[in-house]
């Protein structure tokens, strides 16, 4: 007896694959970038937050052009060999892009980008696999959240999930109150889904979202020169989100992927 249509299990998170057109024009629109800019810096990021990375992108809007997402597009249209490469150097940038990487054309002077991306470092939520950075303790009473200053005591409508994150509370004049100092992590462990989201109720930031500069290439001499210092450790990759993979006019560009 066949199958009846009725039946069939339709996916709500299938995307569509993008056409070769749709990666043609997106390998043509790197190639047009370089021809654009003075430099093309390769840069890798250390606990991604797309909210982040969309601020950069928009501080940048008028002197620069970013793309970042999987790299075997751009990859391809820097060039990966000397035969191939779109301009002279661009196989040797190409080479590095390995990872969750993006390529930044602009021509601003290249200590003026250094500085930028030095101090550009935004405090945000720790996610379940990040380290610790300190030991956070509940003390005894009310339990706080520290997203208001003065910190405010939690609702009572919030107290089950505080008891469901690990908590022993109990309700005082309507207040989740804790009875004796809670540990919620200790420095240097790594945390565990519970752990962050309480972190994250409580108002608690661990990690830092930061863009390593790890290679710039000159259009002019085609030289490439590799940046020390800023390179983004193994823990800062752990518990990272997702890219949403749009370029620096804010449109999709999911077709970086290869």
């Amino acid at each position: 007896m066949p199958k009846s249509k009725r039946q069939k299990l339709v996916s709500l998170t299938k995307v569509s694959k993008k056409t070769r057109e749709q990666k043609n024009a997106l390998l043509k629109e790197v190639q047009e970038n370089a021809d654009k800019w003075e430099y093309c810096w390769l840069f890798e990021v250390g606990n991604m937050r797309n909210a982040h990375l969309k601020t950069v992108r928009k501080l940048w809007k008028d002197s620069a052009r970013i793309f970042f997402g999987r790299g075997a597009v751009m990859a391809k249209a820097l060039g990966t060999t000397p035969e191939e490469e779109y301009r002279m150097g661009l196989h040797k940038l190409a080479k590095q892009i390995k990872g969750q990487v993006g390529l930044f054309f602009t021509s601003s002077p290249p200590a003026e980008v250094l500085e930028w991306f030095a101090d550009f470092q935004q405090p945000d939520f720790a996610r379940s696999g990040n380290r610790a950075s300190q030991t956070f303790v509940i003390p005894e009473g009310p339990v706080m959240q520290q997203h208001s200053t003065p910190p405010e005591p939690f609702p009572h409508n919030e107290e089950p999930q505080l008891r469901k994150l690990g908590l022993r509370t109990r309700m005082v004049r309507g207040v989740p109150t804790l009875d004796a100092p809670h540990t919620v992590c200790e420095a240097g462990k790594t945390l565990t889904p519970e752990q962050a989201q309480l972190l994250k109720l409580i108002g608690v930031k661990m990690v830092k979202f930061r863009v390593g500069l790890r290679a710039r290439w000159e259009a002019a001499s085609g030289e490439i020169m590799q940046i020390g210092g800023q390179e983004i450790g193994v823990e800062e990759k752990a518990g990272e989100e997702a890219p949403e993979g749009v370029d620096a006019e804010g449109g999709e560009d999911e077709e970086m992927e290869g």
